[in-house]
C-alpha cells in the first residue's frame, strides 16, 4: 500500500474557492505526466468525481484524488498552496523526487 497523500488546509481552502467559482465539486485531481525539464511534471485539474481505482484523501471537506500510476511516483507527498512575491501556486513536496527544476512543476526520480 502506497503512503497516503496530504492536502494542507491552505490548499483545501484555495481548491474550495476555485471550485465554488466554477460551480464544480471541491475535488482536485493530481496526476503525473512525462515531460517538463526534469522528466515528469505535475498536472492539476478539478474532477467531477473520483474514479473507482483512485486514491482519495480529504482535508476540510475537499478531496485530493490520484490515479494508481501517478500515486507510485508521488506517494507520501504533501500538496500545499503557497503565495509569495513571485506569485501563487500549488506546490507538491514529493519525498521521492531526486531532482527538480527552478519552476517547481517538474521532477525526476
Amino acid at each position: 500500500m502506497a503512503e497516503p497523500l496530504t492536502l494542507t488546509s491552505n490548499a483545501a481552502k484555495r481548491i474550495a474557492a476555485i471550485a465554488a467559482r466554477q460551480a464544480k465539486p471541491a475535488i482536485l485531481r493530481l496526476s503525473v505526466e512525462g515531460g517538463g525539464c526534469s522528466g515528469f511534471q505535475y498536472k492539476f485539474d478539478l474532477a467531477d468525481a473520483p474514479d473507482g481505482d483512485d486514491s482519495v484523501s480529504e482535508t476540510d471537506g475537499v478531496k485530493l484524488v490520484v490515479d494508481p500510476v501517478s500515486l507510485d511516483l508521488i506517494a507520501g507527498s504533501t500538496v500545499d498552496f503557497v503565495e509569495s512575491l513571485g506569485g501563487a501556486a500549488f506546490k507538491v513536496d514529493n519525498p521521492q523526487a531526486a531532482a527538480g527544476c527552478g519552476c517547481g512543476s517538474s521532477f525526476g526520480i
